[in-house]
C-alpha cells in the first residue's frame, strides 16, 4: 500500500465522524487529496482543520444521503477542482435499534434512502468519470449485518444485502473498464453508529451499545479498509471473533444459529 493514495482523489462520505472519519485521518497522512462529505459543515471544517487539511489538497462537499436526487451533479465539482477521481469510498449511513413489528414503514424507508438509494447514487453520478478513464476503485462500506440477518437490524440489514447485490453485479459490469469494487463488512467497530441508530419511530436511540463500546478501534479498521482496497481485494470482512463465529455458523448450521441468534444479546 505504500505510497499507493499518494496525489490520488478520494471522496469519502460520512466523513465527519466514525469510520469515515478515521479512514480521512490515515489518507491525509498518505499524501491523498481529499473530498470530505457529510451533513454537518462545522464537523467536516473539524475534521479538515484536526488533520492540517487545506483548500488545495481537500475539498468539504456537504452531502444529505437522504436527499439523494441532489447527488447527480456533485462530480463535476470534485473534477472541476482536482481534474479526476480516483477513489470512492461509500461509508455514510445509519443504523436501526428496534423490532420489525415495532418500526413503522416510514423508518424502513428512511433507512433505505440513507444506506442504499444515497450510496449507489453517489457511484452512480461517478461512474460515467470512471469508465472515461477507464480506472477506478469503488468501496461500499456494508457491515457484517449485511451478511447474515441480525435481530432489532431488520430494515438495516435489508439494506446491506442490497447493496451486495448491486455491487456484486457492478463489479462484473465494470472489470472490463478497470473499475476495482470491494466491499467491506465490518463488525462492531468503537463508534457512535448505535447512538445515532433509529428506533422503530424514527427517533434516534441515543445511547451506545456495550458491544460497540468494546469493538474494534476505528483507526484498526480504516487502516484495514484501506489496504484492501489498496489491494484490489473484492471482499473485507473486520470483525472479532464472536461475528466470525456466528458468520460460520449460520451458513453451515442455519437452523442452529437462528435458536442460537434468538436468544443472546446483539447490542
Amino acid at each position: 500500500m505504500k505510497n499507493f493514495y499518494q496525489n490520488k482523489v478520494v471522496w469519502v462520505t460520512g466523513a465527519s465522524s466514525g469510520i469515515g472519519e478515521s479512514i480521512v485521518k490515515e489518507l491525509s497522512n498518505q499524501g491523498a487529496k481529499l473530498v470530505l462529505s457529510a451533513r454537518r459543515k462545522e464537523e467536516l471544517i473539524r475534521v479538515q482543520k484536526e488533520n492540517l487539511l487545506t483548500d488545495e489538497n481537500s475539498l468539504i462537499m456537504i452531502l444529505d444521503l437522504e436527499d439523494y436526487s441532489k447527488i447527480k451533479n456533485l462530480p463535476k465539482l470534485v473534477i472541476k477542482k482536482f481534474g479526476t477521481i480516483d477513489v470512492v469510498i461509500n461509508n455514510g449511513g445509519i443504523s436501526q435499534r428496534s423490532y420489525a413489528h415495532d418500526t413503522s414503514l416510514n423508518t424502513y424507508e428512511k433507512l433505505m434512502k440513507v444506506n442504499f438509494f444515497g450510496n449507489i447514487a453517489l457511484t452512480l453520478a461517478v461512474l460515467p468519470y470512471l469508465q472515461k478513464q477507464r480506472k477506478g476503485w469503488i468501496s461500499s462500506i456494508s457491515s457484517v449485518a449485511g451478511k447474515m440477518g441480525v435481530p432489532l437490524r431488520t430494515g438495516y440489514s435489508a439494506t446491506k444485502f442490497a447493496l451486495t447485490g448491486f455491487y456484486e453485479a457492478l463489479r462484473a459490469e465494470n472489470d472490463k473498464n478497470g473499475i476495482k469494487i470491494c466491499l467491506v463488512y465490518p463488525g462492531f467497530i468503537r463508534t457512535n453508529i448505535s447512538k445515532n441508530a433509529l428506533l422503530g419511530d424514527g427517533n434516534r436511540q441515543n445511547k451506545l451499545d456495550p458491544a460497540i463500546q468494546n469493538g474494534i478501534d476505528s483507526r484498526e479498521c480504516a487502516r484495514k479498509i484501506l489496504k484492501a482496497i489498496a489491494n484490489e481485494k473484492q471482499e473485507l470482512i473486520i470483525a472479532g471473533s464472536r461475528e466470525k463465529l456466528g458468520l460460520s455458523f449460520n451458513k453451515f448450521f442455519p437452523r442452529l444459529f437462528t435458536k442460537i441468534l434468538s436468544k443472546v444479546s446483539v447490542t
